[in-house]
């Protein structure tokens, strides 16, 4: 009984309060990764040296493609997850878990094994040259080895936020980055592993904090929790977790199209401090969008309980105040990304005069949009947590297949110098995508509006 009530909160307790709820932890566990993400990042660049920052500017791709497969299976199921307690289908709640851990163990080690085979040319193929090819290969090397279990770590955080325990998942991912921050300098700078020692410390912590989960989801006195039982396939369950979870998979998969193309193109126009100032900016950018995608991951599992229970007056407050916070974050990247580019991108390298000035250039350039594309990322989680996969798919297509892909392409050749315009295409495309999401989003809310209205005559 006090569990079934812990899901009906969902639909009950004020839309703000729930938002905190779920996505302050959220936020806070993105942030405290990105954090990471850029403090790994200096530690390489510190401790490695600037050719290592150029090469792991090439491990972008490959990221993105195997982070494409782990969110097709953690986002889809989660939302399902939401949507089935929203219906009170407990039944099928509990066979979600089960299955998330058997799609994550099979296709992590499938797609560890299948780009460890051909991981040398893959690089190749993205830009690498002869000085930045083996701190490439190195790193990825022991992140595909690990491969399995990333995916399973981040998949069983995504159930947990959606089975009413976002403070967990915010500690799971809070203890990911607290062990990696001990362990890196540790492999790095006294044992003198390099690269290497960057790429185990991150394997290593998620290995630990894998346990934990694990641990919780183990524990009997909570609904939803692992047993024998549900440890088997079940194929409407499997398909509707992949459908629903299309869309972060299209935008991890578009993301790393993207990179290719933008790291071959700075590789062909500036060489490799152009891939190097690509590779800094590309994760202060990201630090900002995973903020907003914490407030997304807050925000998911209440708008799929409600429209599942056809509160669609929640369900629009929801988005809009969702909406307001993700400006508001979007709006103070650009801010620091202008004023403060120089400052920012010199944590990355020392004594590479060259690198930091066309990074900071890059950034600059970047964030001229940022303002508008909170809401154009709000716009797309809201649409796949509702389960409208098609509409949200489209909209992840828009930004970076669409629109920027094309400008990648055809944008340089109008500028002397090329690099500006690969910068340049990037702005272009959030400015365009944004109008696009903002009228998708207004003709839909029209449609609850009205719909909210019919049940409260009723």
């Amino acid at each position: 009984m006090e569990q079934t009530e812990k899901f009906n909160a969902l639909g009950e307790k004020p839309i703000g309060k729930l938002l905190m709820q779920y996505a302050i932890p959220a936020i806070i566990a993105m942030t405290a990764s990105s954090v990471y993400n850029i403090i790994d990042g200096i530690f390489i660049g510190q401790g490695v040296g600037k050719e290592a920052i150029m090469g792991l500017a090439l491990t972008g791709p490959v990221m993105s493609l195997t982070a494409a497969f782990g969110a097709m299976v953690g986002v889809g199921a989660s939302t399902l997850m939401s949507v089935r307690l929203g219906q009170k289908d407990y039944g099928t709640a509990k066979k979600i878990l089960g299955n998330v851990v058997i799609m994550n163990v099979v296709m992590g080690l499938a797609l560890g094994f299948l780009l460890q085979v051909f991981l040398s040319p893959i690089l190749r193929f993205f830009g690498a040259s002869e000085a930045t090819l083996p701190y490439a290969h190195d790193f990825m090397t022991v992140i595909l080895a690990g491969n399995v279990v990333t995916h399973l770590y981040l998949g069983l955080n995504a159930l947990l936020r959606s089975t009413n325990r976002p403070m967990k998942a915010m500690y799971a991912t809070f203890g990911t980055v607290g062990l990696n921050c001990v362990f890196a300098p540790v492999f790095i700078f006294v044992l003198g592993w390099g690269i290497r020692g960057a790429a185990m410390a991150t394997i290593l912590a998620q290995v630990c904090m894998l346990m934990w989960q694990l641990r919780l989801f183990s524990n009997k006195d909570e609904l939803i929790h692992l047993n024998r039982g549900i440890l088997h396939v079940d194929r409407r369950i499997v398909r509707e977790s992949l459908v629903i979870g299309l869309p972060p998979f299209l935008i991890n998969l578009c993301a790393c199209t993207v990179a290719i193309v933008v790291t071959r193109s700075m590789a062909q126009y500036g060489g490799d401090i152009a891939v190097g100032a690509f590779g800094i900016t590309n994760r202060l950018v990201l630090f900002i969008v995973m903020v907003v995608i914490g407030l997304n991951q807050g925000m998911q599992p209440i708008a799929g309980y409600n429209f599942g229970a056809r509160k669609y007056d929640r369900l629009l407050t929801v988005l809009k105040q969702a909406t307001i916070v993700a400006t508001c974050i979007t709006t103070v990247g650009f801010v620091v990304g202008v004023f403060f580019a120089r400052p920012c991108v010199s944590l990355f390298a020392k004594d590479a005069p060259e690198l930091i000035d066309e990074a900071a250039r890059g950034l600059r350039i970047i964030v001229l949009f940022f303002p508008l594309i909170g809401m154009q990322i709000v716009s797309t989680a809201f649409f796949q947590s509702i389960g409208y996969a098609g509409k949200s798919i489209f909209l992840s297509l828009t930004r970076q297949l669409i629109f920027l892909l094309p400008l990648l392409l055809v944008l340089p050749h109008f500028f002397e110098d090329k690099v500006l315009g690969v910068w340049s295409a990037m702005p272009v495309s959030d400015a365009s995508a944004a109008v696009l999401a903002a009228v998708m989003l207004l003709i839909h809310v029209k449609k609850f509006r009205k719909a909210a209205t019919g049940d409260n005559a009723e």
